[in-house]
């Protein structure tokens, strides 16, 4: 069952075309998602390095005395050079994918005393090659996860470091929400998979009509052939169809071979017409000089019934040899197995 589901050349086009354009949607469909969360992540990332350089700046224009703190909606980290979180936002319970995963500030102290002392910004002239007040032109993106009033969602955090005078080198950590990017790759993936079935299905549908549109005069020639076997009518001919295609050559060449098998049957029943003729004669003769013999032994012309013999063995040759050609055997090898044909007879073919 198999085998005959598949075996047509219709079930084959439509089987390659549907595989064909499988293929081709699937890699397309896994460029575009591809592009598409690239794109959306990176759309994240400015986002995310927009709102710690905002951070950053905010606090590199506030006075050492003054608190830092951080009021935006999304999660922010600012820690000190030891990974100490300096300040956060208000409503972060969860962290991850930073540099800490504290969420509650921690006061720093130093051994002169107070928040911002001297030692820290002498340590961070020493390890920083920052000026104060400037905010560094690289920037490092993760990914991570982080909970704000209840709700974790992934986000992808950008990370700017800061000179601040007093203070030293500050790293802040902001984070944009991925749920756009998740939403939309998640969007865009259930469209594929119910627009490319239907997709594959139009392509397969459409193949077969068309497989089968193409292959009609194919079908015409075969049931016109049949009809002519049916019949034994070698003069009617299949139709040729006006595409000038391999089909069309096919109904030509099948229209040339019944001609020549029209010219090769007409040849044989003129042959046979012929040969029944000529075999007649001699026949008659011998007959009728037998019947005179019997009944008249004084009369019988015996070199005209061995002409007449003569006659018919020749014929007998001639269709033999005929019939030897006609099976495929050489001439040659006719007349290599002791016979001796008499004089051919002479046929109009």
């Amino acid at each position: 069952m198999r085998g005959r589901l598949f075996g047509s050349v219709r079930s084959r086009a439509t089987l390659a075309a549907t595989f064909v354009v499988a293929v081709a949607l699937v890699a397309a469909g896994t460029a575009v998602l591809l592009s598409l969360r690239s794109n959306l992540v990176g759309e994240a990332g400015t986002e995310a390095e927009h709102t710690a350089r905002a951070v950053a700046t905010d606090i590199a224009i506030k006075r050492p005395d003054q608190p830092l703190s951080v009021d935006n909606d999304e999660p922010v980290q600012v820690v000190d050079e030891n990974n100490r979180l300096l300040a956060a936002s208000e409503d972060l319970e969860r962290i991850s994918g930073t540099g800490t995963d504290a969420v509650r500030p921690q006061p720093r102290t130093s051994p002169g005393g107070g928040e911002g002392g001297e030692d820290s910004d002498d340590d961070a002239d020493d390890d920083s090659s920052l000026e104060p007040g400037e905010i560094s032109d690289h920037t490092t993106f993760t990914n991570g996860t982080a909970t704000l009033d209840g709700e974790t969602d992934d986000y992808r955090f950008a990370k700017v470091q800061v000179e601040v005078k007093g203070r030293g080198t500050l790293t802040v950590y902001a984070g944009a929400p991925l749920s756009a990017e998740q939403g939309a790759v998640k969007t865009a993936l259930t469209v594929m998979l119910i627009g490319f079935p239907l997709l594959l299905g139009v392509v397969a549908a459409v193949t077969w009509l068309v497989t089968r549109r193409a292959l009609r005069p194919v079908e015409g020639i075969r049931s016109e052939m049949a009809a002519i076997t049916a019949s034994e009518d070698l003069a009617r001919r299949v139709p040729v169809p006006d595409t000038h295609d391999e089909v069309a050559h096919l109904a030509l060449t099948t229209n040339e071979t019944l001609a020549a098998l029209q010219t090769s049957v007409e040849r044989q029943r003129r042959f046979v017409a012929d040969a029944s003729h000529e075999l007649r004669s001699p026949i008659a003769s011998l007959r009728t000089q037998l019947e005179v013999g019997v009944a008249h032994p004084e009369l019988l012309d015996l070199d005209g019934a061995v002409e007449d013999t003569v006659r018919l063995q020749g014929l007998a040759a001639d269709l033999l040899l005929l019939a030897r050609l006609d099976a495929g055997e050489r001439p040659g090898t006719a007349f290599s197995r002791g016979t001796t044909p008499g004089p051919p007879a002479r046929f109009d073919l």
